[in-house]
């Protein structure tokens, strides 16, 4: 009989600790919410920005299902980006750097350089279970991204997927920057007004939207503005407020 009871308390240790790492590791939203009951959740890679209604506009590019919550990107886990330099102006890296720490300090998200890669924004839909894609930057003409006709600079945006608590968050995204609008010569002459373009597709990839407000970056036109708008900033700081995934 004490054998017995020896075997069946062992039994019982060996569950439980089966139980508690599925809990722990298991990556679908189920354990995530079930973590999330139990203290477990995770935490913010850096502080939640503060939200001053500070009376700009702004617009999210989606929201969640029934709701006026933005869809936005998982403020626990980096947002991963790789840049292809093809057709890339001289002098323009360090632009694409300064936009994305511009991006980062209003919205609270982490960005983690992926390096270069020879992807093309916006091409291959598979997201691999569990996790995301960079954001792919790159250089390119109307031929390759027909939105680049005309006087468009840029293209920027994300795709969103499923998260723990029925959340829908962004996984991967791009931006598309027209060769015939930022040349060497524009970087070198009007280096912030080309970085201010960069800023405003990273904030469509974050989750903006355009505005009709032309004193915002994020108004659909450039008009010179190379500053974030008081509703951009309000907008970027409620994007990198959400809950973590």
């Amino acid at each position: 009989m004490p054998r017995r009871r020896t075997s069946t308390t062992f039994s019982v240790v060996v569950t439980a600790a089966l139980l508690a790492a599925v809990v722990l590791l298991h990556p679908s939203a189920q354990m995530e919410t079930v973590r999330g009951l139990i203290g477990l959740g995770r935490e913010r890679l850096l502080p939640a920005p503060a939200i001053e209604a500070r009376g700009g506009a702004y617009a999210f590019a989606a929201t969640q299902p029934g709701s006026d919550e933005p869809v936005a990107w998982d403020p626990c886990s980096p947002v991963s980006y790789a840049v292809n330099p093809a057709e890339m102006p001289a002098g323009a890296r360090p632009l694409v750097d300064r936009a994305i720490a511009r991006i980062s300090a209003a919205t609270g998200l982490v960005f983690e350089d992926d390096g270069d890669t020879d992807r093309r924004p916006f091409t291959g839909s598979l997201v691999p279970l569990g996790g995301g894609r960079p954001v792919v930057i790159g250089w390119g003409d109307e031929t390759e991204f027909p939105e680049l006709a005309g006087s468009v600079a840029g293209l920027g945006g994300a795709a969103p997927e499923e998260g723990a608590r029925g959340r829908r968050y962004y996984v991967t995204g791009g931006i598309a920057l027209d060769t015939a609008a930022l040349t060497d010569a524009a970087v070198a002459q009007q280096p912030r007004v080309v970085e201010a373009i960069v800023v405003h597709e990273l904030a469509h990839v974050v989750g903006l939207a355009h505005v009709p407000e032309p004193m915002e970056l994020m108004f659909a036109d450039n008009t010179g503005q190379v500053e974030l708008g008081p509703g951009d900033r309000e907008g970027l700081a409620r994007l990198g407020a959400v809950p973590c995934g």
